[in-house]
């Protein structure tokens, strides 16, 4: 006879109040904050119209599957890594929450992280304590950390509720201070300028590295869809909404960030992308305190929905653990996650690191659970069967092998395809291990299916 491992409810209906402002605002606000300007300013190694080009073609790509994997969410009413169970097993679908939990809290940690900067620099201006990168400049990066983590404390408090609360406030200001921002940056260097900018060979990034670093920034949002879309009233606002959210906020605040890392360049007369975190670029610009505290609260806004993935990974994992504490543990997790960037000769050295082992595990995973979902199951989960033993979803002692295997082989292909130029250099190798990966898991899994019919 089956039994249970962890009870698994779905959202029911009367409980869905998220609504199309509330998905747009909700994934416009994840993109919109320092995180997304940095990525920016990293990639404006690959000067202007590539980098701009890899930024859309990224984005599109990324966000339709966001569509679907949100469009899960709301169907079912299950949260994202609950939703890993018929592709990897009741069991198995510890690897993906492990992925999101580690993910997720990385995330968080190097959204502090740069916040913590701008924090730094408001106590140089207001207390005259060195900024952060200057001698003796890790004090007040330190109690940045400190007070960010209780914003990120206050901002999950009350879960989803607190979520759409703190996005419908932040993104105003974001708004205000994009607008802002564009307007000084214009006034400091022309557009044709800032076309025709060429980083030096040393620096120069390719597309396909482009399009590597942004799928592997994006992504990281498709394996939190269903997190949030559990909770919409339409299909219309799980897809549609989130798609158009996620990629409004990405090209707003990526390509501001990359406008205003190349014009501090050309202004500068020399590019260095260790200094492309939005702190530094406002302070380069002038902008003053207020846009430091904007930069403070946009972080807010972000980590309230990295959290939020990182805790609900953290419960698939742990049934008995309870959503709240749960957000509060990964908060604490991620502030001590936060200090990791001080033991690397630079903050870009650590987020990049993070960023290849991000769309190293992450891409092949997506491939899996959305062809699993849409292609080998029809749209036809069977929401009883999540946490039972000897059930529909248990296969092999819990784990299901072919999505493993398929999983791994995702790795492996992603680690060739980097060592291969014509692949790395154009395309990149992301957005191809995931393509093979799918391929494979549908060959395995249909075969498995064909046998248990025959």
């Amino acid at each position: 006879m089956a039994k249970d491992t962890g009870k698994i409810q779905p959202v029911r209906p009367e409980a869905r109040q998220m609504g199309n402002w509330d998905m747009l605002a909700t994934w416009i606000g994840a993109n919109a904050n320092n995180g997304t300007w940095y990525i920016g300013g990293v990639i404006a190694a690959a000067g202007m119209l590539t980098a701009s080009t890899a930024l859309i073609v990224a984005g599109v790509i990324s966000y339709i599957l966001l569509a679907f994997a949100s469009y899960m969410g709301h169907r079912t009413g299950l949260p994202a890594m609950a939703l890993t169970r018929p592709s990897f097993g009741v069991r198995g679908s510890f690897i993906p929450s492990i992925i999101n939990l580690v993910q997720f809290i990385g995330w968080a940690a190097a959204n502090t992280f740069i916040a913590a900067i701008s924090i730094s620099v408001i106590f140089k201006d207001l207390l005259g304590w060195p900024a952060y990168g200057t001698p003796g400049g890790n004090r007040g990066l330190i109690v940045g950390i400190l007070i960010m983590s209780l914003l990120h404390l206050g901002s999950i408090s009350l879960g989803e509720r607190s979520v759409r609360m703190i996005e419908r406030v932040g993104i105003v200001l974001v708004m205000l201070f994009v607008i802002w921002e564009s307007v000084v940056v214009f006034r400091h260097v022309s557009l044709s300028a800032i076309l025709a900018w060429r980083p030096s060979g040393h620096f120069h990034m390719t597309s396909g590295g482009a399009i590597d670093v942004l799928a592997a920034f994006n992504l990281a949002w498709v394996t939190a869809a269903a997190d949030f879309s559990r909770f919409t009233k339409k299909k219309q606002a799980a897809t549609t909404f989130s798609f158009l959210g996620a990629n409004i906020g990405l090209l707003w605040f990526a390509l501001i960030g990359l406008v205003a890392t190349i014009a501090t360049a050309i202004e500068s007369g020399a590019y260095n992308p260790n200094d492309s975190d939005p702190s530094t670029i406002a302070t380069k610009l002038g902008l003053g305190i207020v846009a430091l505290l904007v930069i403070v609260i946009t972080s807010t806004t972000a980590n309230a929905v990295n959290l939020m993935a990182a805790g609900s990974a953290l419960t698939n994992m742990f049934h008995r653990l309870k959503l709240t504490p749960a957000l509060w543990l990964v908060t604490l997790i991620a502030t001590c996650v936060s200090f990791i960037p001080l033991f690397f000769s630079t903050f870009l050295d650590a987020f990049i690191a993070f960023l290849d082992m991000i769309g190293m595990f992450l891409g092949p995973e997506i491939a899996v659970f959305l062809v699993d979902y849409f292609f080998i199951r029809k749209q036809d989960y069977d929401a009883n069967e999540f946490n039972r033993k000897q059930g529909a979803y248990w296969y092999q002692a819990g784990f299901n092998w072919r999505a493993i295997v398929s999983w791994a082989f995702g790795i492996a292909i992603y680690f060739g395809l980097k060592r291969l130029p014509l692949i790395a250099n154009t395309v990149g190798a992301t957005f191809v291990a995931m393509a093979l990966t799918a391929i494979l898991y549908g060959i395995l899994a249909t075969r498995n299916r064909t046998q248990h019919t025959i």
